[in-house]
């Protein structure tokens, strides 16, 4: 191979992986507008969590 054509490989194989990064950027911008606001004053990263001593796992060891 020649030395052009192997930049035009790499030039290509750059636009093409900037074209993937661009559509998964859209994706995620779409789905956090569908996804539904949370509560108010709540933090998305803790909720649902409940607070204290948790269940004793079935095979019995800690």
């Amino acid at each position: 191979m020649q030395p052009r054509s192997n930049k035009r490989q790499k030039e290509l194989a750059r636009e093409e992986r900037r074209k993937e990064k661009e559509a998964q950027r859209e994706e995620r911008k779409k789905e956090k507008a569908d996804r539904p606001p949370g509560a108010p004053g709540e933090d998305p990263d803790i909720a649902g969590i409940i607070p204290g001593p948790q269940p004793v796992p079935e095979d019995g060891q800690p």
